[in-house]
């Protein structure tokens, strides 16, 4: 059995104390801030929606009133790479938490419901829902007529809350997704 002693000072031990406190500081700052940006994406991306009824329920639980079976389901292949113009459309996303580019590459469900409780509006409205397994990935809401697209909030009261797009690829990115 061997022994080794080492005698610190006092003056050295509490510098080293001192600074390992520091460093352990300055990760846990780093963790608050990365984990900070990613609770906005994972309270938007919902997970367990696995059926009609779940995303009849998570609508509902928006606000909104649907028709009970979507108008139409589609299968929708994310790009690789996203060019210039998808940047709209990923800025919609972006805005409500969404994160698209985690999914490049991959294929996703588009489930499109007729709105039946959308404020003063005289045409059709639709809300759209993007799937990844059994996860919300993205959605928005959108005029028939595509005059219109928006995120998936409900609009504020007194104001249609659409925001109608102001760049003309905001519409056509998404109908490229297919």
């Amino acid at each position: 059995m061997i022994i080794v002693t080492a005698r610190v000072p006092k003056r050295r031990l509490l510098a080293g104390g001192i600074t390992a406190l520091c460093c352990c500081a300055v990760v846990a700052a780093a963790l608050l801030v990365t984990l900070g940006g990613r609770a906005v994406a994972a309270s938007a991306e919902v997970k367990h929606i696995r059926t009609n009824d779940d995303r009849l329920a998570y609508l509902g639980g928006l606000g909104w009133q649907v028709s009970p079976q979507p108008i139409a389901t589609e299968e929708l292949l994310i790009p690789e790479e996203f060019d210039d113009s998808y940047a709209g459309y990923l800025k919609l996303q972006q805005d409500q938490g969404f994160d698209l580019s985690r999914y490049c590459g991959k294929r996703v469900k588009r489930y499109t419901y007729q709105l039946t409780n959308y404020p003063s509006q005289a045409e059709p409205v639709q809300i759209a829902l993007l799937i990844y397994k059994d996860r919300v990935v993205g959605g928005q809401i959108q005029s028939a007529s595509g005059s219109f697209l928006h995120g998936l909030a409900m609009p504020e009261a007194g104001g249609s809350g659409a925001q109608p797009s102001a760049s003309p690829s905001l519409a056509p990115a998404f109908g490229d997704l297919v």
